[in-house]
């Protein structure tokens, strides 16, 4: 138990900018796929820190790797290089299409530093004209005021004065109507290959080629933003992987940490030149117990146990939501890919995704939503069988109780 007495969800109104509002559980500890609150009471984790825990809470191999680390170095900052950021560049390089990485602690400063560097790298190459940046509406890339006005929901940007120019979205998928908006002053995309926040939504096959071919064309950069998507949640290492085609640039966080605050931003030699000395910087970006953690996950997650066991669970995971659905329409599809699941809601259920998740923590399940219409499930890539299981069970009571009223 904690100080649960003082320690409580009331204190959080009296002392925290109110840009949050937490559920009233306050979880004190967690293992696996299982997590405690300060009563003791026990919740099974889909929500996974929204992508985050990849190995669930307290996997050994992290816990090892952070208690290591912390008995060896904890900071330099980049006036100095280490070897835990060493070998996890190596290793990000050694196992996708980038020979190239900037390190940083979240995906907002790694899709600012993939912004900056696309127009950069567009100044120096090709002129201040080449400027357009095309993005998608339900994007979503972050909070800083650049990503989040690259991000496709104004609801996110509106309201914090004039934006950052040179931006224009069109809807995700449209190919004809990306074609009819790139052009040579185009010099970047932005784009996930699965749509987070905007309800998981996964891209057209197809679609992706031709934005690969038409960036090609008009001499643009394609960023990929797999903060969400990356780290073995789909079931490769990165999503991009599935499609035959590879970015220029490409984001990655959440699960890159399984937990420890840690971003990257992945590219080619070539395009990488443009952030001379000086241009950019993070002051924590390649800490080394950040690394050291990454280093850690990345040997568990990427090996074909953990990439082919996503499959099995997605397998799992989908026939439950859909054995659910079968009694109680609720939901119209369950989408994603991999261990990226979106349950989206009939027109009866509109606009009540709240409703679900709260009524799943009500039965002791931990989930998140993507908007108001879609209950995102996002678990650990090593959940167990039995625990999934009972997750699905505790989601249909939670369903049943938001259906009878």
């Amino acid at each position: 138990m904690s100080g649960s007495d003082t320690l409580n969800r009331a204190l959080f109104d009296d002392v925290m900018v109110p840009n949050y509002n937490p559920a009233a559980i306050i979880p004190v500890r967690g293992e696996g796929s299982r997590v405690w609150d300060q009563s003791g009471r026990e919740f099974i984790d889909f929500a996974g820190g929204i992508a985050v825990n990849c190995l669930g809470h307290c996997h050994p191999a992290l816990v090892k790797a952070l208690n290591e680390q912390g008995n060896k170095l904890w900071h330099l900052s980049n006036v100095m290089t280490n070897e835990p950021a060493l070998q996890l560049a190596k290793t990000l390089v050694d196992s996708t299409f980038a020979e190239r990485v900037y390190f940083a602690n979240s995906g907002a400063e790694a899709n600012e530093a993939a912004l900056k560097l696309a127009r950069r790298y567009a100044l120096e190459h090709h002129g201040e004209e080449k400027d357009q940046i095309i993005a998608f509406t339900q994007g979503f890339h972050g909070r800083t005021f650049f990503t989040v006005s690259v991000g496709g929901q104004p609801a996110y940007s509106d309201g914090f004065g004039p934006k950052p120019g040179g931006i224009d979205h069109l809807a995700y998928n449209d190919i004809e109507g990306f074609k009819a908006l790139i052009s040579d002053r185009t010099c970047a995309v932005m784009l996930e290959p699965i749509q987070g926040e905007g309800g998981i939504v996964p891209a057209d096959a197809e679609f992706l080629r031709q934005v690969r071919e038409l960036c090609d064309q008009h001499n643009a950069l394609l960023i990929f933003d797999e903060v969400q998507t990356g780290v073995g949640r789909t079931g490769k290492l990165y999503a991009y992987e599935h499609y035959g085609i590879a970015p220029d640039i490409l984001t990655t966080a959440k699960a890159l940490g399984g937990g420890f605050p840690i971003a990257a931003m992945l590219t080619t030699a070539k395009v990488a030149a443009s952030l001379k000395v000086g241009t950019h910087g993070s002051t924590y970006g390649g800490n080394p117990l950040a690394c050291a953690v990454a280093n850690a996950v990345l040997d568990v997650v990427n090996t074909d146990a953990v990439l082919n066991g996503v499959a099995q669970r997605e397998a799992q995971l989908r026939a439950g939501l859909e054995a659910i659905n079968a009694k109680y329409d609720v939901f119209s599809e369950v989408r994603g890919k991999g261990l990226l699941m979106g349950a989206v809601l009939n027109e009866q259920y509109k606009g009540k995704a709240r409703d679900f998740l709260v009524a799943s923590v009500d039965e002791g399940l931990m989930c998140l939503v993507a908007g108001a219409n879609v209950v995102r499930f996002t678990p650990s890539l090593v959940i167990p069988e039995a625990d999934l299981a009972e997750g699905l069970a505790r989601f249909e009571r939670a369903v049943a109780k938001v259906v009878n009223g």
